[in-house]
């Protein structure tokens, strides 16, 4: 059997195990490499050497990118600025989630444009009612669309372009290419939305659930009709050696004023009828003059005063707001509790049992009991990991989501421009520029390291990189040409546009197993061929081949911004199909009229 033969061979047991989907697509990807590997089809190195191919390592820094937009609130500001724009209407979500990924896939590439927009429209989706797969898909195909706007859009548009001017002496103009794109990019917003039903509703494996109304939500449980001031006994302060409840008779005025407890240095509630140390922090309650009083005779310093029940001072980009509950077995069971109280560094503003607010009594802690608490952002976050207490919902998740531009946002979106500008200007590969924004994230503290390695998508990364070597395999067994020359000798001497059908046919075929540029490198020479056998010029060839390059559609692997949307919205391999196939006949059809049309063979 040929090494082309193998190759086809090993290409349809992928595309089985794909399409079966009871194996892991990651699994899947490995399995594919091993594969070419134990039939001779490509080297040790070449099975590995596409975990660290420049594509791969592009889409892997864009995670992180992504995840500094989303941790810093611009994704949350990005978010609330779709919907309140376009409403709930999954028409107007659709339509303007697809202008912006266009847009954006013309200066960052399809892949970039995905990996960015994507957490912006799960947020949109979530807040709309609708499930994310409605969008993701139709999205990924906007980001191949919008490819075909500047020359910038993808690599696709600069092997063509390239060749072009090699043959000819003139390449395509820079926005040349928006010519037959901005058509396209219509003409796959118009499909989406009329081909609704063509999007398969799934769940993802792991549903993150709209968190953006939580804090007034959980604060409209909680009266918080008095609050509390803490007042801190100085160093050598009048206070010391007097026990609080003689130190409050001893103040005119201060009859108002109840004490609630004491917390010592230590930060645990100590005994009332101790004296008082310095740094121990009273918490009482009581009217204004009362306490002002009490801390003017008293030589005591004012800590915090009352929150009000005003949302925006509660909870914004430096405090938040958390409900905690004590578990079963926590340290806490028994333990004095009172509002004021300071747990942890955030500060117990209410606390509730069998769903009554308690006031502000003190009581000793009982399993079950919830806690509302207020904080800066890292302790309430750091909340998550305190044994004793079981977060409501995850802190970092409501900060994202409920706290736009919070105070990274602008460092975020410097990284963005940076990024945007490298890719843009071409002053560096995808690769290098991808690295770069990635580590102006992490440099300016926009995310953590750990936060980084979290963020990215190890499934996306595997299933790309074990991929990578099948397309080197099509390409060198010489498979690639075989099926490319039996189809073109089927159309030998036909009409000019039969012959671009022909070759659109065969992009589009190869374009869903092969990445996109390795589709063209391998069609080019083909189509520059035809062209001349056939005496018609080459520009609206290239043209055609850029456009049907970019027709990848039916697969998930045809394109890294199709997988990448594929977790997210739950996708399964064969989902791609039914849309895909009516956007590429629809794309077929512009081609085919359009590009003979202004660029004349």
């Amino acid at each position: 059997m040929s090494d082309a033969a193998v190759s086809l061979l090993v290409l349809a047991v992928s595309l089985a195990l794909f399409i079966w989907n009871r194996l892991p697509v990651g699994l899947v990807a490995i399995i594919t490499a091993v594969l070419l590997y134990l039939t001779g089809q490509v080297t040790a190195g070449e099975a590995v050497a596409g975990f660290g191919d420049p594509v791969v390592v592009f889409i892997a820094t864009l995670f992180v990118v992504s995840e500094g937009l989303d941790s810093s609130g611009v994704t949350a500001w990005a978010g609330q600025q779709l919907v309140r724009r376009s409403g709930r209407s999954h028409s107007r979500l659709l339509v303007a989630a697809m202008a912006v990924t266009a847009l954006l896939a013309a200066v960052v590439t399809p892949n970039g444009a995905a990996a960015a927009v994507l957490p912006v429209v799960v947020l949109a989706a979530r807040r709309a009612g609708l499930l994310p797969a409605h969008l993701l898909m139709p999205v990924a195909f906007a980001a191949s669309a919008g490819a075909l706007l500047l020359l910038s859009g993808s690599p696709v548009n600069v092997i063509v372009s390239g060749e072009l001017r090699e043959l000819t002496g003139e390449p395509f103009g820079y926005a040349e290419f928006a010519v037959v794109g901005l058509p396209l990019v219509l003409v796959t917003i118009v499909v989406a939305v009329l081909g609704r039903r063509l999007v398969p509703a799934r769940q993802p494996a792991e549903a993150v659930p709209d968190l953006s109304d939580h804090p007034a939500t959980i604060l409209g449980h909680y009266r918080l009709t008095e609050g509390t001031y803490r007042l801190r006994v100085p160093v050598a302060g009048d206070a010391i050696g007097f026990t609080p409840r003689g130190l409050l008779r001893l103040v005119e005025g201060a009859s108002g004023v109840r004490l609630l407890g004491v917390q010592g240095g230590d930060a645990f509630p100590t005994k009332e009828r101790r004296t008082l140390y310095a740094e121990d922090v009273l918490v009482v309650a009581g009217s204004h003059d009362g306490v002002a009083a009490v801390v003017r005779e008293c030589g005591l310093e004012v800590v915090s005063r009352p929150s009000t029940r005003d949302l925006a001072t509660l909870h914004g980009r430096d405090h938040g707001l958390a409900e905690v509950v004590v578990p079963p077995r926590s340290r806490l069971e028994g333990e004095l509790m009172f509002p004021g109280i300071v747990l942890g560094g955030v500060e117990v503003l209410a606390v509730s049992r069998l769903g009554e607010e308690l006031g502000l009594a003190r009581t000793e802690l009982a399993v079950g009991d919830m806690l509302l608490v207020r904080g800066r952002w890292a302790d309430v976050e750091a909340l998550a990991e305190n044994p004793d207490l079981l977060v409501v919902d995850d802190p970092e998740a409501v900060r994202r989501q409920s706290v736009p531009l919070g105070a990274t946002a602008w460092r975020a979106l410097g990284a963005l421009a940076v990024t945007v500008a490298l890719l843009a200007s071409g002053f560096a590969t995808p690769a290098i520029a991808g690295l770069v924004g990635a580590g102006l994230m992490v440099a300016l503290r926009v995310v953590t390291p750990q936060h980084a390695y979290r963020a990215v998508s190890w499934q996306t990364v595997v299933l790309i990189g074990g991929l990578i070597p099948l397309s080197t395999a099509i390409a060198s067994s010489g498979a690639a040409d075989l099926v490319a020359k039996g189809l073109l000798s089927l159309v030998s001497g036909a009409d000019v546009r039969v012959l671009l059908a022909a070759i659109f046919v065969l992009t589009l075929v190869l374009g869903q197993v092969v990445s996109n540029a390795a589709t063209v490198l391998i069609v080019v020479p083909i189509a520059v061929a035809v062209a001349s056998d056939a005496g018609i010029s080459l520009a609206p060839v290239l043209m055609l081949v850029a456009v049907a390059g970019a027709t990848s559609f039916l697969t998930p692997i045809a394109t890294p911004a199709n997988l990448i949307v594929m977790g997210p919205a739950g996708y399964r391999f064969a989902d791609y199909w039914r849309l895909g196939l009516a956007l590429s006949v629809a794309w077929f059809v512009v081609a085919i009229v359009l590009i003979p049309i202004v660029w004349v063979p």
